[in-house]
């Protein structure tokens, strides 16, 4: 996608508010806790929320300035950058609820996830991936609507290990939670 083309796409974008997708995350997030944590396109700032009580710095990141500013949880440590490109940290805990809906264009920056809802999810996996601590992990949300195996796979030719912790099923889809972590821990 052209920058100019993303740009009227961010302008116009509105806040991915938690729906069910968020809400499955969240679940997964109890139990956690650590030094630092990452939610990456944190939108409404929901899961980033959560993870203040448990990680000393929590970091939020999204593509959408106006998004940031509107944010319905507001939390301290936003950036405004595409996944963690403009981080210089390492996590113990990275999250993510991927844009994963397989589309032929990218209209809405919160759900799109391009070819075979791939595209996008593989540009922010790749982002997130360097920023894993050594004993980390990072979950991030996709479902059976896009190429779940195929990002799977992506993760482990980038030398992680990948499993599929849970599955939850509704009426049109079944939502998938990935687990990442490096290979030696």
């Amino acid at each position: 996608m052209k920058s100019s083309n993303l740009q009227k796409t961010l302008k116009k974008s509105e806040q991915y508010l938690p729906a069910e997708d968020t809400f499955f995350l969240a679940d997964h997030l109890e139990g956690l806790s650590g030094d630092s944590a990452l939610d990456i396109g944190c939108g409404s700032g929901y899961l980033t929320d959560i993870l203040k009580s448990t990680f000393r710095l929590v970091v939020g990141t999204d593509i959408s300035f106006n998004t940031l500013v509107e944010q319905n949880f507001k939390t301290q440590n936003v950036i405004c950058c595409n996944s963690a490109d403009a981080l210089n940290l390492d996590f113990d805990v990275i999250i993510c609820n991927l844009p994963y809906l397989a589309t032929d264009e990218i209209i809405d920056v919160a759900t799109d996830g391009g070819k075979d809802g791939l595209e996008i999810p593989q540009k922010i996996i790749s982002s997130a991936l360097p920023h894993l601590s050594k004993q980390g992990k990072f979950l991030f949300v996709t479902s059976s609507l896009s190429d779940y195996m195929g990002l799977i796979d992506f993760v482990h030719s980038k030398n992680f290990k990948a499993k599929i912790i849970d599955r939850k099923k509704l009426f049109y889809e079944e939502l998938i939670i990935v687990e990442v972590k490096h290979l030696l821990s």
